[in-house]
Order: structure tokens, then C-alpha cells, then sequence
């Protein structure tokens, strides 16, 4: 068996639309058919190493229905499924979905649900590890390699107070993201965004953390403020510590200056020698330590949010209650096996670490670890009750007394800190707090919320609605209008409809397309960025207001979307294409991943789909928002049906655009007022605008906004380059297009033959990673369609052989019954370029489906400002076939070379 890939997903996709995910692709080899019952000691070696399993039902639909399918006969993916569930069960986190898919042959897919991709990824490979072991009969030492697992999933896996956070903002379907390697998370999208790690918010001021890290500031601040502070000082010795504790008098308190989690804080003492231990212990955090006098109460935690409170925590130093039987050690062993307990802030509880502070502390009341406690004696560990060293809390928000509140409000006011942790002791929270009774004793930034949220005893607090109010006060928005597009045909032109629609409206877009990234119309980046982490760069920008994101079906597959939900989703059409790729096989299968994009959308959102497409109008059935279709067809049924449910639409009527909407009919423009449309020769970019349309009015953009805009959108190379550019050359028109498929052929030819032309010239070619039969379509659809062919290779040849691709399309374009000589190959496509131009007459169109524009647009350029442009000029007189070469390869412009390789 052998794990050929593991990869994580963590915002939408094939898989699970809600979920994170990871996938595990396992080659199972010569045990894809052998059940686990047939291995020798699989199944009762899992059952001991997880108990657990006894509880899931599989398909069996009852507790126990897995272990009975292990005894019936079942497969090791399937088993590796439900091991990967129930290990992160066992660490705290448990997830119900997985499933186990074939993929071809004896690979399969398992598929599981996590917390986070990091975890989950270390779940996977734990999981594979063990498998693989019991399979091949070898010994895994299951307690030390769970052990290290453990370690790393507390190291990696959110907190409570972070998974709370994490969890209310995808309830509000505020977008949140954890940031790799580091403790922040980001909110919102684009010009919403904010970070914030546990409880520490980007707003927060630096010198407010400052202050209250700094413990002695604190005090002073609040002694100025009239607030009550226990007395006390900083010492840099022991000696100097002891001196004062003596002018103070005893018992006192001894903590770091700069100090954090009650660590080194020791209370109540009451005598030279503990002092001493206490100072020297404190001073490992720094050369200062605070003495201050020990005031007598109950710690209290209250938790102030924006000025206000919102909880309060009884804090209770951790202890264990004696049975007669057991040591103190003991005793503590058996606390920490509680389920509540975790190593660090993982659980609503920590372990009771022992330490020196604990054995203090017993020595104190005259105990050991060793000493048995009689039945039902309370055996106090600790002098700070901090949950972070093992204590509990008790909820005791409704007791607090107005002053108190009052008190705390104000402390946290004048430290400037937003969100703070007050440390209050005090006898009675009910009572009022005074010079003589009780004190402020600490303000903390970035305080837990644990206590809050899960209280030893008494009511949970929400503390976290507070928070998030915070960051995104209520009526105000966490994230920019997403607008995604995808479909076979039509995305990127649709894409920079929108981001033109936008941009003219006032907003600053950004978008992804097959030609790169731009922001407000400026490029940042080139390239295909059509997928996941495209769509995360412009999210994470922080100039933008608005984000038009081309959605391409690799990067679905391979990553996911790159957002949480859209606002707008667009559905261009579905056609074949890329069919046999990356174990897409059938349309079904091709429109279960485009749709995602529709299924990935707000509630109060849109899914624009073509009226006119039965794959796009299928998506209906799963689409996230209100459903608006288009049609240049006004009559289709399928559009009139929706139109008599009272539900929106764009169509055309008499050549003119018109949408309808709650009720009414409105005009928007006609389709001659569309550049891009070249007065309806191009009927693709009229059902674009119709699209482009849909979204824009979607999102509120007025129609005289949208009208406008798209009275500017030209074909050009500055506004929609690479989609039927089209260059005047001296009387010879030469055409670019990105057409990669065969209905992006069909649609652009469709647009030539409305053209008055002499002669077509095509200069043709196809991505090598297209099937066979769709390449020798796409020649035979060229060789009806233009009068000369000349056939190119893209310089990513995708696995074919040289001039593979080439002889595909030739053999199409022959079956249409274009003649030898009427074609020329010419497998780079400048050179090709460069070809048809020497050859050209007055009159022809010459039309390049590029591979990279640039190169292409260079060499018209020179054309039109060189003395090369003469040639353009000249009338020739030889036959149309005397001015192409008959079938011949021209591997340079000084060589042509025929099929055997003979020099001409």
C-alpha cells in the first residue's frame, strides 16, 4: 500500500461545501480486494487500539453497525476512514463526515472531515502509519507514536477561546481564515478585513498592552485613578524584598513585574524562608519583582469588553478531595484524566502540573505528596487560582455588585485596552469594593475566555457575540461583494464585464482572470490566476471593495474555491471540455465540480445561470441564493417559466437589453450601444453582457451605472485583451482570440463569417492535454470554416509529442475535406504569425487562436510601425495557391520541411 497524496482543504469544496477537509489518495495494491477480516489480527489489533469504534454506526444505521461490517468483511479504505474520525476523537475533536471513494483501479480516495488542515494532515499520516503496519504484520508501538501526536495536535489545533472566536464568525458567515504558522486569524475580505489573535484584536492599542503588562505601571495608573490597589513595591533582591516586607508587615504577595498565567505569583506569605523562594522564583522573569501586601478575598475575573462588562468568574485555586485510599499524587493523576482537562488551553480546563509551587503549598498544611487525605478533606495545590495552573472557575456574573462594575469598567478605561481580564479580590463580589475591602489587583490584555465559556459550575456566558460586535459593530459590513464566475466559455470576458461595471460605478475592484490579477484595472500580477490562492490574494488586499473572481474547474478541483461564499455566482454554460482530466470523465462529473460556485453562495445572494444551457439551469436545484437567468432568447421556456414564478431575469427584445424584476420590466440599452459587440456579429459577447448584467444589478448597481459601463467595453488590448482582438493591417484585418476549445472555435467562427473577408486565414492550435477526438473536432470545425490553415503547437506541449497535437488537427481539418495544400504547419505560433502576414492580400482575415498573446501583439506592432507594413500594400497577382504552401512543415523561417524530412 502506499499513500500517493495527502492534501488539505479549508474553504469549499468538492468534497464538502461546509467543512474542512482532507483527502488521502492510497494506491492499495494487492490488498484493494482483501477485507481486514482476512488479515491476520487487523481488525482485533483497531478494536483495542480504538475503543471508540464500537460507537459508529457506519451504514449500518445502529450503535455497533462498523464493528459488525469489520467481522462481516469490509476494505481497508473504508476502515481508514472511520480511523481517521476516531483518532481526532480521541484528541478532542470530534467530526462525523468521511468517506472512502474508488478513483480507478486500486487507488481510492479517503475522505474525512477535520478541525484543521494541519491536524488533520497529521491525523492522516498517523492513521497511514498504523494501517500499513497491521497490513504488513509489523509491530507499531501505538502509546509512544500516539503520544507524539498528541503533542503536536495541542501544538497545532485552536484553542477554546480561538475555536470559539472561529466558530461564531462562520455562524455570521463572516469570512475567517487562520493564518499558517502564526496564532492570527483574518476576518472579513478586502477593506473589512481585521486580525486577532485568542483576544487580542488589531485595534488594541501597543501601549495599553504595554501598561498592563507591566505590572507596577498598572497599579500606579490605577492609585491615581482612585481605584483600590493593594500597597506594595518593586524590588530588585531578596534582601531588599524581605526589608520591605517587614516595614509592610506580613503575609504579602510576591509576583513578577512582567508576568503572565499566575506563573511564579505566590500568596499569602506568611515568613522569611517562603519569601525568599518566592522572590528568587519570581525573578527568573526578569530582574523585578512586586511585594505587595496580601489582600484577604475571593479572586475574582471580570471580563470587559469595549468599555463594558460582560462576565464574571470565581476563580478557584485547584484542589482534590481525599477518599482514604488514595495519595495526594494520586488524587491528582486521577483530576487530570478528567475529560475537562488538557495540557495547555485546548480544553476548558489545564492539567495540575506538580511543581515546586505545589509542594510549597503542601508543606504549608503540613502534607506530602505521599500523604493520604480522609475521605472528603478539600486538599488545596495552589495559592493563585489561575486556570491556566490547574484551577476552576465558578460563574458569578449576575452577583457582581453595580460598584464593582462600575470599578472595572473604569480600570480598563484608563489602561485603554478594549478587551481586559480585571483581577479583582475580594471578599464578597456582591458587596462594594473600598480602600478597605478589596483591591484591583491586576489588568490583563488578551485575557482567556475559557471560564467564561465554560464555567466548572454555573450558567455559560456568550462572550464571544461581544467580541465580534466589536470588530463588526452591528449594521456594519465584515466583508466586500464577491462576485465569482465560472462555466466553459465566456468567464474571463464576463469577468472583466463586471470588474468594468464596477469600476465605472465608483467601486475598486479587483480580479482574477486567465491573464492575471488586477487591482482598480492595474495588473499585479500575469498569468492564469484563476484558482485558489489567486482568489486569496486579492481577497487579503486591503485597497479593495469588491473582488470578480474567474473561477476555473482545476483550481476547484485541486484546492477549493478560494472564499467562504460568494455574493453573486455566475454560470456562463457547461460544454466537454477538458474532459479526461484529473479524473473528471463525464459531464456529470464536470458539472458537480463547476456548481460548487453555485451551491457556495450567501442566502440573500445570486446565482446568475443561462437560461439557455440544461447543464447551467440543473444548478438550480443546489443554487445557495435567488436564482436570476438570462437568456438572448425570450422566448425559451425554461426562461418564461421562471419569469411567470415572479422570479428575475435579463433577455433580449428587439435588439435591445432589458431586465425584470420585482414585478416590473426595465430597459437598459440597446445591443449596437455594446462595443464588444460589434453591433451583434458577436452573439457570445451579448450573452456575456447578459451575464454581466444579472450580477451587477445583483448587487444593487443602478442600471444607468450598468448601461453606461458597458457602453465602453471594447475588444481592445487595454479592456478585454485576447478575446477577437481585432488589428487593421493596410486592408488586412488580423484577429486574436484565446479559443481553446471547441465551442470557444464555434462561437468565434460564427463571429467571422458575418465579417466580409476575401479570405480566412486560420492559424490554429490546441492544449495538448484535450482528448484526442476533441482536438480532431476542433480541425475538422477549422478545416469547414477557413479558405487557409495554418496549425501551430502551444509551446506547453502537456505530455504530447512534438507536432502530435499538429497532425490531430490536420487529420480534422482533412475529414472536412480541406485539401493538403490549402494547409501549412508551422508549430511556433509567431513564426506562424509571421508567415500568414508575408502571404497576405487585401481583403483576408487572418485569425490566431494564441497559446500567449504578447509575443503576437509585439509583431503587429512592428508591422504597423516598420517599413514591413509596404508589403501589406502590395496587390499580389499569383493564385491563392500559389500563396500558401502546399502541406509542409515550417520549422524555421528558412527551412521547410516536408512529413519526411526532405529539404525543399
Amino acid at each position: 500500500m502506499q499513500l500517493l497524496d495527502m492534501q488539505s482543504f479549508t474553504a469549499p469544496n468538492i468534497y464538502s461545501i461546509e467543512q474542512n477537509i482532507v483527502m488521502m489518495r492510497l494506491k492499495l495494491e494487492e490488498l484493494v480486494d482483501v477485507p481486514t477480516k482476512d488479515i491476520p489480527g487487523f481488525n482485533e489489533k483497531i478494536i483495542k487500539f480504538f475503543p471508540g469504534l464500537s460507537e459508529h454506526k457506519c451504514t449500518k444505521g445502529y450503535i455497533g453497525g462498523f464493528i459488525d461490517r469489520l467481522k462481516e468483511g469490509t476494505y481497508i479504505a473504508h476502515v481508514t476512514e472511520h480511523l481517521c474520525l476516531e483518532i481526532q476523537k480521541m484528541l478532542g475533536s470530534d467530526m462525523k463526515y468521511g468517506k472512502a471513494r474508488n478513483e480507478s483501479n486500486d487507488i481510492y480516495k479517503v475522505i474525512f472531515a477535520c478541525e484543521n488542515s494541519v491536524t488533520g494532515k497529521l491525523c492522516g499520516q498517523f492513521i497511514y502509519d498504523l494501517v500499513s503496519a497491521l497490513c504488513q504484520e509489523e509491530c507499531f508501538d501505538f502509546s509512544n507514536a500516539y503520544l507524539r501526536l498528541e503533542s503536536l495536535f495541542l501544538t497545532y489545533n485552536r484553542g477554546v477561546s480561538t475555536g470559539a472566536i472561529y466558530h461564531e464568525a462562520k455562524k455570521r458567515e463572516i469570512p475567517i481564515e487562520e493564518i499558517p504558522g502564526s496564532t492570527l486569524m483574518r476576518l472579513g475580505y478586502g477593506k473589512y478585513q481585521k486580525y486577532i489573535s485568542a483576544t487580542l484584536f488589531e485595534n488594541t492599542s501597543s501601549i495599553a498592552v504595554d501598561i498592563a503588562c507591566d505590572k507596577a505601571l498598572t497599579k500606579r495608573l490605577l492609585n491615581e485613578a482612585a481605584i483600590p490597589v493593594p500597597e506594595g513595591t518593586v524590588c530588585f533582591t531578596v534582601n531588599e524584598a524581605t526589608a520591605y516586607a517587614h516595614t509592610l508587615g506580613y503575609p504579602v504577595v510576591v509576583k513578577p513585574k512582567c508576568g503572565n498565567k499566575g506563573q511564579h505569583v505566590s500568596v499569602n506569605i506568611t515568613n522569611d524562608e517562603a519569601l525568599q523562594k518566592a522572590v528568587e522564583g519570581a525573578l527568573v522573569y526578569g530582574p523585578e519583582v512586586i511585594i505587595e501586601r496580601y489582600i484577604r478575598g475571593k479572586d475574582y475575573r471580570l471580563l470587559v469588553i469595549q468599555g463594558k462588562l460582560v462576565a464574571a468568574s470565581e476563580r478557584v485555586p485547584p484542589m482534590v478531595i481525599g477518599n482514604g485510599t488514595h495519595n495526594i499524587a494520586e488524587l491528582i493523576d486521577a483530576e487530570n484524566n478528567n475529560a475537562l482537562r488538557g495540557y495547555d488551553h485546548e480544553k476548558p480546563l489545564s492539567r495540575i502540573i506538580i511543581d515546586d509551587q505545589i509542594r510549597q503549598c503542601l508543606t504549608q498544611q503540613g502534607l506530602t505528596l505521599q500523604t493520604i487525605p480522609a475521605k472528603g478533606q478539600k486538599v488545596c495545590l495552589r495559592t493563585n487560582s489561575n486556570l491556566s495552573t490547574g484551577g476552576t472557575a465558578i460563574d458569578c456574573t449576575d452577583l457582581v455588585h453595580p460598584r464593582n462594575k462600575e470599578i472595572a469598567q473604569k480600570a480598563v478605561a484608563m489602561i485603554g485596552l478594549d478587551i481586559a481580564g480585571v483581577d479583582m479580590v475580594i471578599p464578597n463580589i456582591s458587596q462594594p469594593i473600598s480602600s478597605d475591602f478589596g483591591a484591583v489587583v491586576e489588568i490583563n490584555a488578551a485575557p482567556g475566555i475559557r471560564m467564561h465559556l465554560y464555567p466548572t459550575e454555573g450558567k455559560s456566558r456568550d462572550v464571544v457575540s461581544p467580541i465580534l460586535d466589536m470588530i463588526f459593530p452591528p449594521g456594519h459590513k465584515s466583508s466586500i461583494p464577491v462576485i465569482a464566475v465560472t462555466g466553459t466559455n465566456g468567464k474571463t470576458t464576463t469577468t472583466r464585464m463586471i470588474n468594468h461595471i464596477l469600476q465605472c460605478s465608483g467601486y475598486t475592484p479587483a480580479m482574477t482572470t486567465t491573464s492575471g490579477i488586477y487591482i482598480n484595472g492595474n495588473c499585479i500580477e500575469k498569468g492564469d490566476t484563476t484558482g485558489y490562492l489567486s482568489a486569496k490574494r486579492v481577497l487579503n488586499n486591503r485597497e479593495i471593495d469588491a473582488a470578480v473572481l474567474e473561477t476555473a474547474r482545476g483550481g476547484i478541483i485541486r484546492n477549493g474555491l478560494g472564499y467562504s461564499k460568494a455574493d453573486v455566482a455566475v454560470f456562463t454554460n457547461l460544454t466537454n471540455d477538458h474532459l479526461g482530466i484529473d479524473g473528471v470523465n463525464t459531464m456529470e462529473e464536470l458539472f458537480h465540480v463547476k456548481s460548487l460556485v453555485t451551491e457556495a453562495v450567501k442566502k440573500d445572494g445570486y446565482c446568475v445561470l443561462n437560461a439557455q444551457d440544461p447543464w447551467v439551469l440543473k444548478a438550480k436545484e443546489k443554487a445557495g441564493g435567488e436564482v436570476l437567468l438570462f437568456t438572448n432568447n425570450e422566448n425559451n421556456f425554461a426562461f418564461i417559466d421562471h419569469i411567470k414564478q415572479g422570479k428575475p431575469g435579463v433577455f433580449v427584445h428587439n435588439n435591445a437589453i432589458y431586465i425584470r424584476k420585482n414585478g416590473r420590466i426595465d430597459y437598459v440599452l440597446d445591443i449596437d450601444s455594446i462595443p464588444a459587440a460589434y453591433g451583434g456579429v458577436l452573439q457570445h459577447n451579448i450573452d456575456n453582457a447578459l451575464a454581466a448584467i444579472g450580477a451587477c444589478t445583483s448587487l444593487g448597481v443602478s442600471l444607468i451605472k450598468i448601461s453606461r459601463a458597458l457602453r465602453t467595453f471594447t475588444n481592445d488590448l487595454k479592456v478585454n485583451p485576447g478575446r477577437f482582438n481585432l488589428f487593421e493591417l493596410q486592408g488586412v484585418k488580423v484577429i486574436l482570440d484565446y479559443g481553446h476549445n471547441y465551442d470557444g472555435y464555434r462561437v468565434t467562427l460564427d463571429s467571422l463569417k458575418k465579417l466580409p473577408a476575401k479570405k480566412l486565414v486560420g492559424i490554429i492550435g490546441v492544449p495538448g492535454d484535450r482528448r484526442d477526438d476533441d482536438i480532431i473536432r476542433i480541425g475538422e470545425l477549422a478545416g469547414k470554416a477557413f479558405h487557409k490553415l495554418i496549425i501551430k503547437e502551444d509551446s506547453d506541449l502537456r505530455g504530447r509529442k512534438p507536432l502530435e497535437v499538429a497532425r490531430l488537427l490536420f487529420a480534422g481539418a482533412q475529414k472536412a475535406g480541406c485539401e493538403k495544400y490549402n494547409m501549412t504547419i508551422i508549430p511556433n505560433e509567431v513564426e506562424a504569425l509571421e508567415y500568414a502576414l508575408e502571404k497576405a492580400y487585401t481583403g483576408d482575415i487572418i485569425t490566431v487562436f494564441f497559446e500567449n498573446m504578447d509575443p503576437l501583439v509585439a509583431l503587429i506592432e512592428e508591422y504597423q510601425g516598420t517599413i514591413k507594413k509596404d508589403r501589406l500594400n502590395q496587390l499580389h497577382t499569383i493564385t491563392s495557391r500559389e500563396r500558401f504552401q502546399p502541406w509542409v512543415i515550417l520549422q524555421k523561417k528558412s527551412s521547410l520541411v516536408s512529413e519526411t524530412g526532405t529539404q525543399h
